[in-house]
């Protein structure tokens, strides 16, 4: 664990601020889920929860069927990092963080289809993966992560097909973690 030097204080409600920069470097936004877990030695640990991680097994096996019938790399995220993919080493992007522009396009709550060749980068510091098709997984309201069919640098746009089915598997995924 690292030590940040930063100190603050527990007020008469039980609450602790935490720092504008740690929640800007670990990517916290107003009403995101944390866990929190206790060791014997007295500390307590804060960790981003992640719904869509629940399903990591579900969102596997869904990403592989996505991309036998879109033909094209899928994968399945949550606000954060990669949960699952089918199409490419699962090191290439699992657990891999997402960039700040496909950050940007999750904030949009919209359905987002590149119109030309896909230009805005999938992972975080990799000009290797593009997003070709984000549809949003919404569920009760909030943003829990994103269906995205991904492509290489050069790739055609986005068939309609793929569209369809990455709006049909977050609206699926959406439902399922409202149960």
């Amino acid at each position: 664990m690292k030590a940040t030097g930063i100190v603050r204080r527990i007020d008469d409600l039980g609450r602790i601020v935490i720092p504008k920069e740690i929640r800007r470097t670990l990517r916290i936004r107003d009403g995101d889920p944390l866990e929190i877990y206790t060791e014997k030695d007295g500390e307590v640990i804060f960790k981003k929860y992640s719904p869509v991680g629940e399903l990591s097994d579900f969102a596997a096996q869904i990403c592989d069927s996505l991309y036998k019938t879109g033909d094209c790399i899928a994968a399945v995220c949550d606000r954060d990092s990669v949960i699952a993919c089918a199409g490419v080493p699962k090191k290439e992007l699992v657990d891999k963080p997402v960039s700040d522009e496909f950050a940007d396009i999750l904030d949009s709550r919209k359905l987002y289809a590149a119109t030309e060749s896909p230009s805005i980068s999938f992972i975080g510091g990799s000009d290797e993966h593009y997003v070709s098709v984000a549809a949003p997984i919404i569920t009760e309201g909030d943003i829990m992560g994103c269906v995205v069919f991904v492509s290489r640098a050069a790739a055609n746009p986005p068939t309609e097909v793929q569209i369809k089915l990455a709006s049909a598997v977050a609206a699926f995924l959406g439902k399922q973690m409202e149960s």
